[in-house]
């Protein structure tokens, strides 16, 4: 008996070896990705304006509603930033029919969520619900992005939680110097500030300020309403002509926008020294593209190879040099040219390595393009994320509501995969060149300088120091008067 476990086990083991003998120790290659097709979606205009749009999606029985203003922080006036998304946020603070604690049962009773938020370039209001309670979903939406009484404690309320939020977010290097990014790309111009305001700005805003925004922008003929999932779309338009057909389009225009500046004032080098800081936070940062260019695709490519877990930067500045927990860049295509930030954050010491190295990746780009080996995996990045962003129905009608937000064809959301396989390394290399020049891009550095500046100073001959105490950020010369 005891012989006959002894061989039982001996041929465990050997077996054990011989499956351990063909583990696969690298991970495979990736397959070839297989593009998207979703039908096309139904597209109206109602006789006010208001731009439709339906989106069938038959696997489970939710519905999401948005209402899509085309606008968002960019026509905050100047010396009022902040001001399109305090309108957003109060939105759901009560109507003329509803209390914001009745808004808040209904949406709680339909078992949703109801978001509103100002971005760039537009201005979302949005819930999604179980499919038999659309209609109850849209009657509250209809309420509240028509029918806003925006009152005073709660604009009081709401001022003092950005107030705070704001002020949070001056003692994080990080936040800091994306605001001090905003004023060096765009100056005092579109996009030149932070969507949440400052504290100057927003003690400014008064109750006139977000009735004016409010009527200047939330009109049928600024909106895009957009359903997607279980429901067809002679339903759809239905439920539109039903709670938005009688939304009254203004006689007036819409306000022009203010254009971007002409110069982006590149290739500075600015210290916010801020003595408590406990890490440096490192930006490079310059204009990029907008969303309508025709190399949006070489651009997102591109960027993808900066950033992420595998890309260059984290490559080089985490896990070669270990000067950071997490290295990456954006690339921002909006409506007008959007913002390129490529960033890490570092201890103090190191502040001046880590900028040189950021100037030196995105450089990199353009004498050392990626090889196919390196390119393959970062366009399967892009195309899962996109894949995962299409598995839920909120994730649909937000694809489908910034496609059209920029007055794009809405089939491109079956173009995407082919888009991204389409670019190879000749595209990144020629986007990077034109593109991406890091000479003419600014270094920002928020921390504390006196453990970096020496180092800097030796590597960068215009390097411009702000106190921290003396920041202003309203105002492209990012000082305050003396």
């Amino acid at each position: 008996m005891k012989r006959a476990v002894h061989s039982f086990l001996l041929s465990l083991v050997l077996v054990s070896v011989s499956v351990a003998q063909t583990i696969q120790t690298t991970p495979p290659a990736p397959s070839a990705p297989r593009s998207v097709s979703f039908p096309k979606p139904g597209d109206q205009h109602l006789s006010n304006g208001l731009r439709v749009i339906v989106v069938e999606r038959h696997d489970t029985p939710l519905v999401t509603a948005a209402l899509v203003i085309k606008n968002g922080g960019e026509v905050d006036p100047a010396q009022l930033a902040g001001v399109a998304d305090m309108t957003a946020n109060l939105l759901a603070k009560g109507t003329t029919t509803r209390s914001a604690t009745r808004i808040a049962n209904e949406v709680e009773s339909l078992g949703g969520i109801l978001e509103s938020e100002a971005q760039w370039d537009a201005t979302n209001v949005s819930v999604g619900v179980m499919s038999d309670k659309i209609a109850s979903a849209m009657a509250l939406i209809s309420d509240v992005v028509r029918h806003p009484t925006f009152r005073s404690d709660e604009i009081e309320r709401l001022r003092q939680e950005y107030l705070d939020s704001f002020t949070l977010a001056l003692g994080e290097p990080a936040s800091l110097a994306r605001f001090v990014g905003a004023k060096v790309v765009y100056g005092d111009g579109l996009y030149g500030h932070a969507i949440l305001g400052t504290l100057e700005s927003l003690k400014r805003i008064s109750r006139a300020d977000i009735l004016k925004i409010h009527r200047q922008y939330y009109r049928p003929d600024n909106a895009i309403l957009v359903l997607g999932g279980d429901i067809n779309q002679d339903a759809g338009f239905t439920l539109a002509k039903r709670f938005f057909g009688d939304w009254l389009k203004p006689q007036t225009k819409m306000p022009a926008l203010a254009p971007l500046e002409t110069a982006d004032h590149g290739g500075r080098v600015i210290v916010i020294d801020k003595p408590d800081a406990g890490q440096s936070a490192v930006f490079l940062v310059r204009r990029g593209i907008s969303r309508n260019d025709n190399h949006y695709y070489q651009g997102i490519v591109t960027n993808s190879v900066l950033n992420g877990y595998s890309g260059r930067l984290n490559q080089e500045i985490r896990i070669k040099r270990g000067l950071s927990y997490g290295a990456g860049s954006a690339l921002e295509a909006r409506r007008a040219t959007g913002p390129f930030v490529a960033s890490a954050q570092t201890k103090n010491e190191s502040g001046a390595e880590v900028a040189t190295l950021l100037i030196k990746e995105v450089e990199r780009l353009s004498t050392e393009p990626p090889p196919i080996p390196e390119l393959t995996p970062r366009k399967a990045v892009l195309i899962g994320e996109f894949s995962r962003g299409l598995e839920t129905v909120n994730g649909l009608v937000g694809r489908v509501s910034a496609l059209a937000v920029y007055e794009l064809s809405l089939d491109e959301i079956n173009r995407y995969i082919n888009s991204v396989e389409g670019v190879n390394t000749t595209d990144i290399q020629q986007f990077a060149t034109s593109k991406l020049d890091a000479k003419s891009s600014s270094v920002i550095i928020v921390g504390n300088a006196k453990l970096f500046l020496s180092d800097l100073q030796k590597r960068f001959p215009n390097v411009e120091i702000i106190p921290f105490a003396e920041l202003d950020l309203n105002t492209r010369s990012l000082r305050k008067k003396k």
